[in-house]
């Protein structure tokens, strides 16, 4: 069975930046796996100090108003994999979950770390990679003209560990199809 993690669509990530073709096509995503009868399991980072925009009492922590009526499951993590020190795995073995779909934020921390952490689980794991986003720029790395997503797609997707593609591959491949 397959299953959705939305990772970390919460409200002090996307006031960062302009996430509107993010958010949309990650709600897409999520309405085709509801559609279909499969898990979509939300993935929120919560922090205990008081100062970061993540704290676990603050509006910023919580899932975007955006999406925040399909957040039935919700797994909290504090650190950038779905599943250190969460009950992520349980609920998917529960589940009888065997490929895990990502979208969400932040790229090349949370997104990333989670679908290695899947693979090395025995997960079958997709990144669907422009549904997901970064509040970082080229310059946070000092690498001008870096397109941050473009290159974790594609170092993920050369691992030949994880399967990477684009919304609307993803839809050419996975998506339910209405026949009318």
């Amino acid at each position: 069975m397959k299953a959705l993690l939305v990772v970390d669509v919460q409200n002090a990530i996307v006031e960062l930046k302009d996430f509107t073709k993010e958010l949309t096509l990650i709600e897409q995503v999520i309405q085709d796996f509801r559609k279909d009868g499969h898990p979509v399991i939300f993935i929120r980072h919560i922090d205990d100090q008081e100062e970061s925009p993540l704290y676990r009492d603050s509006e910023g922590s919580h899932i975007h108003d955006s999406i925040l009526k399909y957040a039935e499951t919700v797994v909290e993590k504090q650190t950038p994999s779905a599943f250190y020190n969460t009950n992520l795995a349980e609920t998917l073995e529960k589940l009888g979950v065997n490929h895990l779909f990502i979208v969400g934020f932040e790229t090349e921390f949370c997104c990333m770390f989670s679908a290695i952490s899947a693979y090395d689980r025995g997960y079958k794991v997709t990144l669907i990679k422009d549904a997901s986003g970064t509040g970082n720029t080229p310059d946070t790395y000092e690498m001008k003209d870096l397109d941050i997503q473009g290159f974790v797609g594609k170092v993920l997707d050369w691992s030949g560990a994880i399967e990477v593609l684009d919304h609307d591959s993803y839809v050419q491949n996975y998506a339910v199809h209405n026949t009318i």
